[in-house]
């Protein structure tokens, strides 16, 4: 669980901590360069703020389209790494919650901006991928 959440503060750190220093230092200098070419600090100070056109405006989709695949990924492989006893169909949340985030983050400019619908399309792909998963693992 620990490796987990240090996943979630950043990408990289749950890796760091299971000894797979390589690709720890991977996916940080990954979410550091796809965080700095999207401007995604900028784009959650304004969505924080309420300021839902200029986090919009500030966005680089062609960038931002990446991080959700690459955070989740980190998220997951973290905790598979952790695991002593690996579950056949455990990916699945992590999975679906990457897809659903890229698909909320393509209409995001329409509803909700690139935090707000990004993270609403995640959690929906998070229970996706849950029920799934029991789906499968019977």
């Amino acid at each position: 669980m620990e490796r987990l959440m240090w996943s979630i503060a950043l990408p990289g750190f749950g890796q760091l901590l299971n000894r797979k220093y390589i690709k720890g230092v991977l996916l940080i200098a990954l979410e550091v360069m796809i965080n700095h070419q999207s401007h995604l600090n900028k784009v959650i100070q304004s969505s924080f703020t309420g300021d839902i056109a200029g986090a919009i405006a500030e966005a680089d989709y062609q960038w931002l389209m990446f991080y959700p695949c690459v955070y989740m990924y980190g998220i997951w492989d973290a905790y598979r790494d952790a695991d002593e006893e690996p579950k056949p169909f455990a990916f699945f949340p992590f999975v679906f919650a990457a897809f659903f985030a890229t698909v909320g983050l393509i209409y995001s400019p329409y509803l909700l901006g690139p935090v707000w619908l990004t993270l609403v399309f995640c959690f929906i792909g998070v229970g996706v991928g849950i029920f799934l998963e029991k789906m499968f693992s019977q």
